[in-house]
């Protein structure tokens, strides 16, 4: 399991779990309510999820350093 969210693949039901956890996580619903979604509506919430994470990353960091001067 580890190895998978580090990005080393893994079996279809690992990934599979994964993305339901993730998502039902990052919207705050029933990962039942995740597996009623159409693929392609999971798949994009997915990556407006990991792109919206890399914004408050990079703004933690643009905030840490101007904390750090």
């Amino acid at each position: 399991m580890r190895e998978t969210l580090k990005g080393g693949g893994g079996n279809p039901e690992t990934v599979s779990l994964i993305v339901v956890y993730s998502l039902s996580k990052a919207l705050g619903i029933s990962p039942l309510e995740v597996y009623k979604m159409p693929a392609k509506l999971v798949t994009d919430l997915l990556v407006v999820h990991s792109e919206m994470e890399k914004i408050k990353s990079e703004e933690l960091d643009k905030a840490t350093k101007q904390t750090m001067r």
